[in-house]
């Protein structure tokens, strides 16, 4: 490509955004429908009707800054995010789309990067990425980049997962330690001036979440906790469930650099953004069995149980260190924007 940086004639399409498409894109996604330039991909049903019998759906737009913080990049985030947000619901991913809103002035090799990146994630997770299309806009009307992904998966016709389905006596686990997407974008953002050994733990968890629920029977839902972290994913399944779930504080996996990330911010990590963590309801004779298989996947090494589902009125209580009880609140908002 002759220019150094995104123009607003990358988004005309002529020559420059073909070119945009066929030197970067089409390099980076490998020999998909993209290839074919129609205004649709067109995807066979034999593609899915082997692996069950309704299709999962889910969009969701990536806006974080920086683009790149440790352990990641908004491309990498664009493809787990919405990978993640299928397997969740006990969808096999199988293809996605994207769709760039590229800042004027962005440099070419910064878009290669967050591209080629999302090429590498989508073959880890084991999708293709079909359709997209690119818009640009003017100087100083996007962070660089915003990244809009949509997905298709395939749900098999024995699993029926939901939020509704927890009932007192399951257990609550995670897959991982809380709060480290969050933290690391936090650490990445010079303004704050804080440097730590810190990485979001930004993964793909189709893998992990196939090999648990075609090896397991009792888990009843998965939510993986990206904005507003594990407490509001708590909350979530209170509500859905019509319970209330008592969490151990003690058994909550907290990494050290993201503990005192929050002590030092006043911030509480169970708030804070995951990227790589799902949350799991699972009945309670299943519950010791699915957390062993979860520590043997490279993904699942921190994983526990953090609490039980009981009957009282719906809402969550934190169960703290000093041997009190606390009703965990649902924040109004955020606690820091522009995580994922």
């Amino acid at each position: 490509m002759a220019e150094d940086c995104i123009t607003l004639a990358h988004g005309a399409g002529g020559r420059a955004m073909a070119e945009l498409i066929d030197c970067l894109f089409l390099s980076a996604f490998g020999d998909t429908a993209i290839a074919d330039k129609e205004d649709q991909a067109r995807i066979t049903l034999e593609e899915f009707t082997p692996n069950g019998d309704r299709l999962a759906f889910t969009t969701d737009s990536f806006v974080v800054t920086p683009l790149f913080f440790p352990g990641g990049d908004i491309g990498k985030l664009a493809v787990c995010g919405t990978v993640n947000d299928l397997a969740v619901g006990g969808a096999i991913p199988k293809v996605l789309s994207a769709a760039f809103i590229l800042e004027e002035g962005l440099p070419i090799s910064v878009l290669q990067r967050i591209v080629y990146s999302m090429g590498d994630t989508a073959k880890e997770a084991g999708v293709t990425i079909q359709t997209g299309d690119t818009k640009v806009v003017g100087r100083g009307m996007a962070d660089g980049v915003y990244i809009n992904t949509s997905g298709i998966g395939v749900i098999p016709s024995h699993l029926n997962l939901g939020l509704c389905h927890a009932k007192p006596g399951d257990r609550i686990l995670v897959s991982g330690s809380i709060g480290d997407h969050g933290a690391a974008v936090m650490l990445a953002r010079e303004e704050l001036g804080m440097v730590g050994d810190m990485h979001s733990d930004c993964a793909p968890l189709n893998g992990l979440i196939q090999s648990l629920l075609g090896n397991h029977q009792g888990i009843k839902a998965m939510r993986d906790a990206t904005r507003g972290g594990l407490g509001c994913v708590l909350h979530d399944i209170a509500k859905a469930s019509h319970t209330h779930l008592l969490v151990e504080e003690d058994r909550l996996p907290i990494r050290a650099p993201t503990h005192g990330i929050c002590e030092l911010m006043g911030l509480e990590p169970w708030f804070m953004a995951n990227e790589g963590m799902v949350v799991l309801v699972v009945a309670e004779h299943a519950a010791e069995a699915v957390l062993q298989s979860l520590k043997q996947h490279p993904y699942g090494t921190s994983a526990a149980v953090i609490g039980t589902v009981t009957n009282a009125s719906p809402g969550v209580t934190l169960h703290t260190s000093y041997g009190g009880k606390r009703l965990l609140d649902w924040p109004y908002g955020l606690q820091l924007p522009r995580i994922c």
